[in-house]
């Protein structure tokens, strides 16, 4: 104990006055102050911290709305009420036509369904300087099988039909007797005993023939006899 005593420094000799319990009590003090701040400095070391793993986010998910009973029915888009049909020129349609008077370049033309009076006027190459369009609607649909004339003595304005807004060259007034050459389908299929069929069997037989000559001409037509041409030959003419 004095040797522990003889190595303490001179004021701890001088302060404590080399009692042995003092330099007892001053020796448990140091060890219990050494442990404190030796495990002090434990705790606060540095420590390395383990970074945090990547969390992937959670797929959506759509909540229910907890109803239960039948799905709302669709509505239905309700368009405008249907109106008149408007004539439209028919991609893979085709009429034939005959084109006669003073045009420049007369004869049969075939063009596309839905084309127009001015329109085979204009494939005719025009009409001539000086004609009388007077009569000719030239914004009518031209039907297959027709005759448009332009300025033809003789020839007749035709009365306007189902679908047209008058014709160049067909029939004539109320009573006045239908002109083979010029009439449409539509206005020989007014004639009593002749339907679509056999007026455009007329029209046909005409076009290939290069027209009818004389009334009695129409009995070459397929599907007309002695009987039907009685009926008829008082009211047409070539």
């Amino acid at each position: 104990m004095a040797g522990a005593r003889d190595r303490l420094p001179l004021w701890v000799q001088t302060r404590c006055g080399l009692e042995p319990r003092t330099l007892a009590a001053l020796t448990v003090v140091l060890l219990v102050a050494a442990g404190l701040a030796g495990g002090y400095f434990w705790t606060g070391r540095p420590e390395p911290v383990r970074a945090p793993e990547l969390v992937r986010a959670a797929p959506a998910t759509v909540a229910s709305t907890g109803r239960s009973g039948p799905e709302p029915e669709a509505r239905e888009e309700v368009g405008p009420p249907p109106g008149p049909p408007v004539p439209s020129v028919s991609s893979g349609g085709k009429v034939v036509v005959d084109v006669g008077g003073k045009v420049r370049r007369p004869g049969v033309l075939t063009l596309p369904a839905g084309s127009r009076v001015a329109d085979a006027l204009r494939a005719a190459g025009g009409v001539r300087s000086g004609a009388d369009l007077t009569g000719i609607n030239r914004a009518r649909v031209l039907s297959d099988g027709e005759q448009v004339l332009v300025d033809v003595p003789g020839a007749q304005v035709a009365a306007p039909g189902p679908g047209s807004g008058g014709a160049a060259g067909g029939g004539g007034e109320p009573g006045a007797p239908v002109s083979l050459n010029t009439a449409t389908v539509e206005q020989l299929d007014t004639l009593p005993g002749v339907g679509p069929v056999l007026a455009q069997h007329i029209v046909d037989h005409r076009t290939e023939h290069g027209g009818f000559r004389s009334v009695a001409e129409l009995r070459e037509v397929s599907g007309i006899g002695e009987r039907r041409f009685a009926d008829l030959e008082p009211l047409v003419r070539p």
